[in-house]
């Protein structure tokens, strides 16, 4: 009997140990993406104030890095006006998962918010239209959608 009691204690334990291991290794959460949390600084070059609407044909799709954001898509757009507009979206995570996916040399509608990023002027995207498709991105505050996105899950 005190053999059989021992084993199980034994077994018991192995148990134990074998569950509580893989918290051991486990990482505290730092965000999808790297940077595009929630209260990111870089969410305030959105200004309401300087929101505009532009037109064109898509020239450029890249994945960009700024600072410690990773994986951030923008697109290069020739205007009507022939103007060259760099187009901020936003995390590739977020956007390679939405139904309206933007490709070289289609027509776009943008709506954003203009500012300047390394003397080139830029538009930090709220919505872009192709066809009478919409990818909406922000509110009309600039806050992104994908904010809390792990939360709404």
């Amino acid at each position: 009997m005190k053999k059989q009691f021992s084993l199980l204690v034994i077994a018991v334990m192995m148990f134990s140990s074998l569950a509580i291991i893989p918290f051991g290794f486990a990482q505290p959460y730092s965000g999808r993406g790297g940077g595009w949390r929630m209260g990111n600084p870089s969410w305030r070059t959105y200004d309401p104030a300087t929101v505009e609407t532009i037109q064109g044909e898509v020239i450029g799709v890249d994945t960009a890095t700024f600072g410690k954001i990773s994986g951030g898509i923008h697109l290069r757009v020739r205007t009507q006006t022939r103007e060259e507009i760099t187009v901020h979206l936003g995390p590739a995570w977020y956007i390679d998962n939405r139904a309206v996916q933007i490709q070289l040399h289609d027509t776009v509608e943008v709506k954003g918010s203009r500012t300047v990023f390394g003397e080139q002027p830029t538009l930090i995207a709220a919505e872009v239209k192709k066809g009478d498709r919409v990818l909406t991105l922000r509110d009309k505050d600039g806050i992104p959608v994908w904010a809390g996105w792990n939360r709404r899950r």
